[in-house]
């Protein structure tokens, strides 16, 4: 096993994806230990557990949450790349961290003598929801798109999708259900599991919806008669590959040379810049592709 295959192929992309696990880390957990702790509010996974146990118990959340995801990283060193186990060791070591942090400075002295979490938007436990939720999700989707993990159920949900094509979505949400109906033992009412459901349905849908559109593609197909110019910038300024299909008009009965051309969404505007300075009067067809697998784009998985 080289370093290669443990940090990645290129320093630049790891400290593009380390900054980027930074950012989604610092989303996350602003979203949990900010919105959802203080109002009691289980939205599912580790942190719901160690939420469940904060307020049973008093044990510090971010220390549960540590405890827990050492077992679960030892699974994962059967199941997962060590690119992906380092990634996750190190943002679950920042979660719990960060957590701590954040748990000892809303931490207020009540009259009675008793320690609280501060509630920073007042009595609105919804809104409380809402923005956690919100946050939670963002910051999962932020991690999961630089090939990290917050540790947790997300390691048994990466672990099956590595396998089979499931929606990340899909499994935490049929992991967290059980986790949140524990909440009942912190108030004892089914408002706490009802607004626990409410943020699992915002922060999932959300995850789901960064994600998709992260790595939503599209099709081009391109009639031109500078085709060989446009393929090799695609080639060369891009790095996309270019199929040439041979077509005939009907009606003209022309032989002509067809580009097929598979990218991201986000790469169209640079590719029809392209075709814009090299041949304005092409004929540029756009579609949105459901799914595209292999080199490039996504695994192809059972």
């Amino acid at each position: 096993m080289t370093i290669k295959d443990i940090i990645g192929p290129s320093p630049w992309q790891l400290l593009r994806d380390y900054l980027q696990m930074l950012l989604g880390t610092v989303i996350y957990t602003v979203g949990y230990a900010c919105f959802l702790l203080p109002y009691k509010i289980v939205s599912g996974g580790v942190t719901g557990i160690s939420t469940i146990l904060y307020y049973l118990t008093g044990f510090p959340a971010g220390n549960t949450y540590l405890i827990i995801n050492v077992g679960l990283l030892l699974m994962a060193m059967r199941i997962l790349g060590w690119r992906y186990l380092v990634r996750t060791i190190i943002v679950t070591l920042l979660v719990s961290s960060a957590i701590g942090i954040m748990q000892t400075q809303l931490t207020v002295v009540g009259a009675d003598g008793h320690h609280t979490l501060m509630h920073i938007i007042g009595e609105q436990k919804f809104m409380a929801c809402v923005i956690g939720a919100f946050l939670e999700g963002l910051g999962l989707a932020t991690i999961f798109l630089a090939g990290g993990s917050t540790g947790g159920t997300d390691i048994i949900a990466s672990s099956i999708n590595k396998y089979w094509n499931i929606s990340l979505g899909r499994l935490l949400l049929m992991l967290d259900i059980i986790i949140i109906g524990g909440s009942y033992f912190i108030s004892h009412d089914i408002e706490t599991m009802v607004v626990g459901y409410l943020a699992m349905f915002i922060s999932l849908n959300f995850l789901d919806y960064v994600i998709n559109s992260a790595r939503r593609s599209v099709q081009f197909i391109i009639i031109s008669e500078q085709y060989e110019k446009i393929a090799e910038e695609v080639n060369t300024r891009l790095e996309r590959g270019v199929t040439v299909l041979s077509g005939e008009g009907f009606y003209s009965k022309e032989k002509r040379q067809v580009l097929l051309i598979l990218a991201k969404r986000y790469e169209s505007r640079s590719i029809f810049q392209l075709i814009k300075r090299i041949d304005p009067q092409a004929f540029v067809s756009m579609s949105n592709v459901e799914g595209v697998f292999g080199e490039g784009f996504d695994p192809i998985k059972k």
